[in-house]
């Protein structure tokens, strides 16, 4: 596996979105964000994608992307996690996107991922069941655990009322949306077929242009710099992603391989968090006296933070190796993993080391506890992102 080196131009992505975020994305500004309708600074996001360009940094230049690839856009994730600052990069760039690109015909890619890479579309997938890691193959076989619902109930449930050429219709809900309440476009995946051809497909509803039979509420969150919303489509008109002839397995094959991706883009997220709450925290003891003397000049205070310290950059390396070694598919759930212990440990550091005040609503040392408590239920937990990860991998005999 290849070492974590950075170029001089990821550098400069790094530098320039954390310039920035610090102008822009403070706890103040943070706490206003989330508290708009979207959930998040529309001007700072229009930003973040027309100046920036970060929801285009790993499409492809023929469709107004930038053309780089996932290392990029894990760098951008590492300093939106440090600033935990609400915004559509993962819902959109991360999980759609990539999905838009492997799956979409000519057609759908040239009309939607221009949109997406400018920032004026921005995009949720909508899984039913709250199961997003099982669904982009972290925790456990998409195809092979039932996730999408199945037969006539359950799930969401795609139909046609007539033949082949008829339109397909979606009912059904989903839950956990990240910025569903808020997205122009929704990605859901939805059961078809019922018992006979049963499989799952991906569908597009325009949620910008008004749909009927479509309903959207955003969800109070545990963390609240990471919207959820609740998604209920009754019979609500979509439209395939991907051409009719492609086989079955397609889309099962498009999420897991897009959730290899997107594992990666969660770590570096996870560590840029971990490590503001670890220099929030040392800054602190350094100014903290107690019986005369800063906190952080105790041993037991430096022992601590120096651990944390090794956990967090452990992490940040396992998940830039994993960006950008191409020959370990498997590297990116690990990588999660790691950084959300590391992260959780980071929190609960945080809200010890500031004398248990952490988790008032005044004091910004809880946006890192509850991002850490959080992200664990979204996207883990890790013990089995590890278990899949080793199975996938064949560390324990056959491989899966």
């Amino acid at each position: 596996m290849r070492t974590a080196a950075v170029t001089e131009e990821q550098q400069e992505i790094r530098r320039t979105l954390r310039e920035l975020l610090v102008k822009r994305a403070g706890p103040a500004e943070i706490r206003a964000a989330v508290a708009t309708p979207e959930g998040y600074d529309t001007g700072l996001w229009a930003t973040m994608a027309g100046t920036l360009g970060l929801p285009g940094l790993a499409l492809p230049e023929k469709y107004g992307g930038v053309g780089c690839g996932p290392a990029e856009l894990a760098l951008a994730c590492e300093e939106t996690g440090r600033a935990l600052v609400p915004s559509p990069l993962i819902a959109t760039a991360v999980l759609v996107a990539p999905l838009i690109a492997a799956l979409g015909t000519e057609r759908q890619r040239a009309e939607l991922l221009p949109r997406i890479a400018d920032g004026s579309l921005t995009c949720a997938l909508a899984l039913p069941g709250g199961s997003l890691p099982l669904a982009l193959g972290l925790t456990g076989d998409n195809a092979a655990e039932p996730w999408a619902g199945g037969g006539r109930s359950g799930g969401v449930q795609a139909t046609r009322t007539a033949g082949d050429d008829a339109p397909w219709s979606l009912y059904g809900e989903a839950v956990h949306v990240l910025d569903g309440h808020s997205a122009g476009l929704l990605l859901v995946a939805a059961h078809a077929g019922g018992f006979p051809r049963s499989r799952t497909l991906l569908f597009l509803v325009r949620a910008a242009e008004g749909v009927a039979g479509l309903v959207r509420q955003r969800q109070p969150a545990l963390d609240v710099t990471r919207s959820q919303a609740t998604v209920q489509l009754r019979d609500v008109r979509a439209e395939l992603l991907g051409a009719e002839e492609a086989e079955p397995a397609a889309a099962l094959a498009a999420l897991a391989a897009t959730g290899r991706t997107a594992a990666v883009a969660l770590a570096a997220e996870a560590v840029g968090a971990a490590r503001a709450a670890l220099d929030r925290t040392v800054g602190y003891v350094g100014t903290r006296e107690q019986f005369g003397r800063p906190v952080g000049s105790f041993q037991a205070v430096k022992h601590r933070l120096a651990d944390l310290l090794v956990q967090v950059e452990s992490a940040r390396s396992l998940a830039f190796c994993a960006a950008l070694d191409d020959a370990e598919p498997e590297a990116g759930a690990p990588a999660l993993a790691q950084a959300l212990e590391a992260l959780r440990a980071a929190a609960a550091e945080t809200v010890q080391l500031h004398g248990g005040i952490g988790i008032t609503w005044e004091h910004d040392a809880h946006l890192y506890f509850k991002r850490a408590a959080a992200d664990e239920l979204l996207f883990g937990p890790a013990h089995r992102l590890r278990a899949h990860a080793a199975e996938r991998s064949g560390l324990f005999g056959e491989v899966a």
